[in-house]
């Protein structure tokens, strides 16, 4: 499914590029006839900001909504782990599913950065895509939903990831993940993303997703490693 490394440009941080392209993107999506064309046609507000806007006002509407805090973060592992210990093995086995289906992650982003997801499903044949596009269901839910109610033009990509995925977007499905607040002064974007004390006690070391099992069960699929594919971008 070569149109989810589409939609993964739209989730990247805004460039002039990202603009020049942007019409070509949404000719390409509204060609693709895996796509939902519904779900494809709710990109237009975004897709017209993107290409038209200043672009510095995109950028600075991405920083606010993705990286100012935790709840709308584009890391998957950052709204089941936080900053525990356990996010590192689990960015371990995840980026070892890269590599084993033949693809050597670039750049300084972590594995379990969204786009970054969406390029490695983009390999997979179609039926594998959306198997493994589902594994992070509980949040891409999650953030469908709290982008929605933020009124904010990125809600309906995640509307239409959840729909290639074949995720029932439910109000119960879409509290499944513990509530974040975005920080509304400096010291408490501070304190959110203050480091936790690292305990090397086992019984003093909670488990950060006891309290979700969904995202617990999300965990383990993502460690589940797929029969090598090889990347196929031709």
């Amino acid at each position: 499914m070569q149109s989810l490394h589409l939609i993964s440009l739209l989730l990247q941080y805004p460039t002039r590029d990202l603009q020049t392209v942007a019409g070509e993107i949404r000719q390409r999506l509204t060609a693709d006839p895996a796509l939902p064309q519904a779900g494809v046609a709710a990109l237009d507000p975004l897709l017209t900001r993107l290409a038209t806007a200043d672009i510095y006002d995109c950028q600075e509407t991405y920083v606010e909504l993705f990286d100012r805090g935790r709840a709308h973060s584009l890391h998957l592992f950052e709204h089941v782990h936080g900053e525990s210990r356990d996010r590192g093995q689990a960015m371990v086995d995840l980026r070892q599913r890269y590599l084993d289906a033949g693809l050597e992650p670039e750049g300084n982003e972590l594995p379990d950065y969204l786009p970054l997801f969406l390029d490695y499903c983009s390999t997979l044949p179609e039926p594998a895509a959306r198997e493994v596009l589902a594994e992070p269901g509980v949040v891409l839910i999650a953030l469908a939903a709290r982008l929605a109610d933020k009124g904010s033009d990125y809600a309906p990509v995640f509307a239409l990831l959840c729909e290639i995925a074949g995720l029932e977007m439910d109000e119960e499905a879409a509290k499944a993940l513990p509530p974040a607040e975005d920080p509304r002064t400096l010291a408490e974007l501070d304190a959110q993303w203050e480091e936790e004390e690292i305990r090397f006690s086992a019984e003093a070391a909670p488990d950060p997703a006891a309290a979700c099992p969904q995202a617990s069960a999300m965990l383990e699929r993502m460690r589940e490693p797929l029969p090598a594919t090889p990347a196929d971008r031709s």
